[in-house]
């Protein structure tokens, strides 16, 4: 994934796809968990009994559309809807089994909520994607890695019945919808030698242009932990792609580019009464998004609509005042340029106070920088250094004490190849 190329100098290193470097410009993405399960709190779908029955489904007031204004509020360009979580509840018209929104009493069991949701999406300008866990289900009794007999297997004429429902499964959510920007692999797929789906023919024929998190077409990765942070340095490139997790590593082979998934209410995947408390302050979440988006990662921040259908209005309106706060700190920067070289500087309208500065490299001839400083002119011919640092990648923001500069420079210390700047830009947030 990700073909080596170069710029006028010839270095060759990895480099992403179009789509790859199309999803690492839209930064920030809205997950949503909406699942039978929240009709019935406290059940847990590896209990393997008392299930919800599909009879309580009954979002009477779901409005996609309010998702996503919620999703544009927060500055999401992208969002994802978990269609067939680990219960195995089905939430579009499907007669794969009788486990789904046809049994409901959701519109009369002719709803679809992932039509709807791909609908609202398009409408509002956000590119849709689509979860659905092969790994896990729970009415099938199937646990991860994806063997039936809750997990242990042992049956290969029934684990062949459940591959045939993943694969038909997959083909009715990639095929029904138009293109899907993202496919989302919760704990990627049982590979096909080991009893698994065999879903890269499947992908290549209905969605080829989608990113896929995880799996065996993944040209995303997990950054390995769900608090919306990766860690420092963090790089686009990996040894290898399937099952791969973690910071990267700048020598190796294959660019894929980490997603950060969190959600909005602190371990609260699904909606849950009583937890508005549990909600993320608007600095918990700009602390992710400097620790996401800042270190070369995309942030997908969860949602969890209620048993109507909608976005509790505490969790709409932190969205709110999260998307308000981004814009604030780095919508209009002091300056900015751009520029090729080890040293690229930055003359500010005349002395000023900044605290961040924001560093973009042109990802497309690859990740050059291996370190890096940035300095303020402070006064005549005296440079102090402000930060140091390792990757940059797609983004790299520094946050450091104020102080009164003219110019900045930003000073690569260590590359392959020729640094190329997309963006140098100083901010005061203050």
């Amino acid at each position: 994934m990700g073909a080596g190329s170069g710029a006028s100098d010839g270095v060759v290193l990895p480099t992403p796809t179009p789509q790859q470097a199309r999803w690492q410009d839209m930064e920030l993405g809205m997950f949503f968990h909406f699942d039978l399960p929240i009709y019935k709190p406290g059940w847990n779908w590896r209990s393997w009994q008392d299930k919800p029955t599909p009879e309580m489904y009954n979002p009477s007031k779901l409005d996609t559309d309010q998702w996503m204004e919620a999703a544009r509020a927060m500055g999401a360009k992208y969002a994802v809807f978990v269609a067939k979580h680990c219960s195995g509840f089905l939430q579009w018209q499907s007669g794969l089994y009788p486990y789904g929104v046809r049994q409901s009493r959701w519109r009369d069991g002719k709803g679809d909520v992932v039509r709807d949701f791909v609908e609202s999406c398009r409408k509002y300008g956000i590119e849709p994607g689509l979860y659905a866990s092969v790994t896990a289900n729970g009415y099938l009794e199937v646990d991860n890695p994806g063997l039936v007999n809750r997990g242990k297997g042992g049956d290969p004429a029934v684990q062949e019945r459940y591959v045939k429902i993943c694969e038909q499964m997959l083909t009715e959510l990639w095929s029904r919808y138009g293109d899907l920007f993202e496919i989302w692999f919760d704990g990627g797929a049982l590979p096909v030698a080991k009893g698994g789906p065999d879903l890269v023919p499947i992908y290549q024929k209905y969605q080829p242009d989608a990113i896929v998190f995880q799996g065996p077409a993944a040209s995303i990765r997990w950054i390995g932990n769900e608090r919306g942070v990766a860690a420092y340095p963090c790089w686009a490139t990996v040894p290898h792609r399937e099952d791969y997790h973690g910071p990267g590593d700048p020598d190796s082979r294959y660019w894929l580019p980490g997603e950060c998934d969190v959600p909005v209410r602190n371990h609260e995947w699904f909606w849950t009464p009583d937890a508005e408390h549990k909600l993320y302050s608007v600095e918990q979440l700009m602390d992710m998004y400097y620790r996401s988006v800042g270190r070369n990662c995309n942030l997908l921040l969860n949602a969890n609509p209620n048993p109507d259908g909608l976005v509790p209005e505490a969790d709409f309106q932190r969205y709110v005042e999260f998307g308000r706060e981004i814009r604030r700190r780095f919508d209009t920067p002091l300056a900015r340029t751009e520029g090729r070289g080890s040293a690229v500087e930055l003359k500010l309208p005349g002395p000023s106070t900044i605290d961040h500065v924001i560093i973009m490299e042109d990802i497309h001839h690859g990740e050059r920088i291996r370190k890096y400083r940035i300095e303020g002119l402070t006064g005549p011919d005296t440079w102090q250094s402000l930060c140091e640092g390792q990757s940059v990648g797609h983004k790299r923001i520094e946050q450091f004490g104020s102080v009164e500069v003219a110019k900045l420079r930003l000073r690569t210390l260590d590359s392959v190849g020729e640094p190329l700047i997309r963006e140098l830009a100083a901010y005061h947030v203050g």
